[in-house]
């Protein structure tokens, strides 16, 4: 009896010796990471597939699997031909469509002189002679339809011409901008029809139908002069897609619209304030579209009904209610959804939802054993009153074994953007769990700039930049750093992008709060920046325009009150900069005339330059430099009292 009583007695210390093995960069990069295909075509399992990193040979090595919708054992599989439909084929299984690039303009030297076929020199007449990791060479990206013969494709037919316009749309979309409609006579796709500079300042992407049979397109969209995007048709044959309606404003209001039967146009989220639509599918029988948007710090799951031509007012219904974010949507099963979910604690696993309960099941576990090993953490939301006496959300994430009585270096995390969501998502970089498990509580606050709490709230960022969000951000750490648990003598301030713009700022306002800054491609000088970035639409709009318009009281307060630069004779804070050398959206001068500056004043500073990232930083091994980098610059300046 004794001899048991010891076994169990070591297996339980055992465990408990497991479960408090922490989180760190390299077992991030352990996690399987979740991506759904779809539902087979019987209805009966779940397709998908899981990536995980491979640091030695710096890539990742991807595994498609089948599982049950009833759960049980996943099965690896080959491919998803015989399980899955292919929607590149027509319905009605006689075409099948595919993109490819088509050289339209003549760049380089070889192409305009036949004797110099040696000569890499780029030549331009117009902007958008770069945009976000690529120069522009003169090939676009068109959508071709050619006949199925045998199960081969035969000729096939570029059904944009030669036009100098991309489908799919740069820099990250898919074949989702390329559909079929359900008869299989027409191909409906996404495209932008602006070329060089006029391309730079637009947001106004259309929706086109392509007829195959007479070659003639029609612009279905050309009423609404913002972006029109991700067209899906219902099972009826009803056409919806996300709009944004105003020209140049990328981050306006994203409502959902149903085409319906081709004679109008229907805005089932237009009279909702605080809906951003993140995506969207039609449920099954056509009656009702699910999508999922941001609300309150987090991403949830709603349905709405398709009122079609009908006198009734479109009633946006939430389903899911929790701290998590549901992330997309697989298909449906009769009352049930098959979503992708995470939470700051777990990575993407696929779940199912009932639709009438808005309850959640875990289908798929490709990560369980990992995070059954760790210390997970404690997230709680904060309300906090900001200076112009809003209540504010801010998410507040604490360390593994959290003891109240003990001091904790504290970090404000500033997010990117500057009008992106800050909910429960989990990020392969700025991951809180991370953070956290390296003994630092996080502070996130929603600060204003964000979708999920009404469009006043998202929209009140936009040319003021550096006016009331730094006083939210000011705020959020002021009123957590009244804890009795966070040790105000160890503050750091990290961002990205827009977030990097934060800490640049922040650098010469906070009067001493902070003891380290880390900036990742942020806005250091923002006349530079109107100089050197790709999509002119977004410094117009944010900016209020061009730095020489003398006139203009918004953009003049951009380039000199809310500019960093002009706040260097302020810093005197160590500060750690990270800037991609692929990155045009944020250019490389950003992070190099920072780094220089700190340098030059004597502050303590760090560059890390990545030569091959863009605006992410997306390799495993730099990945893993990047985080390592990150934790021991916080080690030196934040954990030595």
């Amino acid at each position: 009896m004794k001899k048991i009583f010891v076994c169990i007695a070591t297996t339980i210390f055992v465990v408990a010796v497991f479960a408090q093995e922490r989180l760190t960069p390299e077992k991030l990069w352990q996690i399987g990471r979740v991506s759904a295909i779809g539902l087979s075509n019987d209805q009966q399992q779940v397709l998908y597939t899981v990536a995980t990193p491979d640091i030695q040979n710096n890539n990742s090595q991807r595994k498609k699997y089948a599982l049950s919708i009833n759960g049980g054992n996943a099965v690896e599989i080959a491919d998803v031909e015989s399980l899955h439909v292919n929607d590149r084929i027509s319905p009605d299984g006689k075409f099948i469509i595919f993109s490819d690039e088509v050289k339209i303009k003549p760049i380089t030297g070889a192409d305009q002189y036949n004797d110099l076929s040696k000569s890499n020199a780029f030549i331009y007449t117009s902007l958008n002679y770069r945009h976000w990791d690529a120069w522009e060479d003169g090939k676009f990206g068109h959508v071709f339809v050619a006949p199925l013969i045998n199960g081969k494709a035969g000729e096939a037919k570029d059904i944009m011409l030669n036009e100098p316009f991309d489908c799919p749309q740069k820099p990250s979309g898919g074949e989702e901008d390329f559909i079929w409609s359900p008869d299989s006579k027409k191909i409906i796709y996404v495209t932008k029809k602006s070329y060089g500079t006029n391309y730079a300042v637009s947001t106004n992407t259309d929706i086109f139908e392509y007829n195959i049979e007479t070659g003639q397109t029609k612009n279905l969209t050309a009423d609404n002069k913002g972006y029109d995007l991700a067209p899906q048709f219902s099972s009826k044959g009803e056409l919806a897609y996300l709009q944004m309606k105003r020209d140049g404003y990328e981050a306006d209001k994203q409502d959902l619209i149903v085409y319906v039967k081709g004679m109008m146009k229907l805005n089932l989220t237009g009279n909702r304030d605080d809906i951003h639509v993140e995506g969207f599918k039609w449920s099954n029988d056509g009656q009702f579209l699910f999508f999922w948007a941001p609300i309150n710090g987090t991403m949830q799951l709603f349905k709405v009904l398709n009122t079609g031509l009908t006198k009734m007012l479109p009633v946006v219904e939430q389903i899911t209610h929790g701290d998590f974010d549901i992330t997309g949507i697989v298909g449906q099963i009769d009352n049930t959804l098959i979503v992708s979910r995470t939470d700051m604690n777990h990575a993407t696993e696929l779940y199912k939802v009932d639709i009438s309960s808005g309850d959640l099941k875990q289908l798929t576990h490709v990560n369980d054993a990992f995070y059954r090993n760790l210390s997970l953490c404690k997230t709680e939301r904060k309300f906090i009153t900001t200076s112009d006496n809003q209540q504010m959300l801010a998410w507040i994430v604490y360390p593994p074994n959290f003891d109240p009585t003990k001091k904790y270096p504290t970090l404000l995390y500033c997010q990117g953007g500057p009008q992106s969501p800050l909910t429960q998502f989990y990020s392969f970089r700025w991951n809180f769990q991370l953070m956290a498990s390296q003994g630092y509580i996080v502070v996130a606050p929603n600060r204003r700039g964000m979708p999920g709490h009404g469009t006043k709230w998202n929209e009140q960022i936009s040319k003021d930049h550096g006016g009331q969000v730094m006083k939210d951000y000011l705020a959020a750490i002021d009123a957590v750093s009244k804890e009795t648990y966070v040790d105000k003598n160890r503050l750091g301030c990290v961002g990205a992008s827009y977030g990097g713009y934060s800490a640049f700022y922040l650098a010469g306002i906070h009067n001493n709060r902070f003891k380290t800054f880390i900036a990742h491609d942020g806005i250091f000088d923002t006349k530079s920046m109107y100089g050197t970035t790709e999509e002119m639409w977004f410094v117009n709009w944010d900016y209020g325009g061009p730095y020489w318009d003398k006139k203009n009281v918004a953009a003049q307060k951009a380039y000199n009150e809310f500019n960093p630069s002009n706040l260097v004779d302020k810093w005197n804070t160590p500060i750690m900069i990270v800037q991609g050398g692929k990155d045009y959206r944020v250019p490389i001068e950003q992070g190099l005339q920072a780094f220089q500056a700190a340098q030059l004043k004597g502050i303590k500073s760090k560059l890390l330059y990545l030569p091959d990232e863009n605006h992410w930083v997306i390799s495993p091994q730099n990945s893993l430099v990047w985080q390592r980098e990150f934790y021991k610059w916080l080690e030196e300046t934040l954990n030595t009292k």
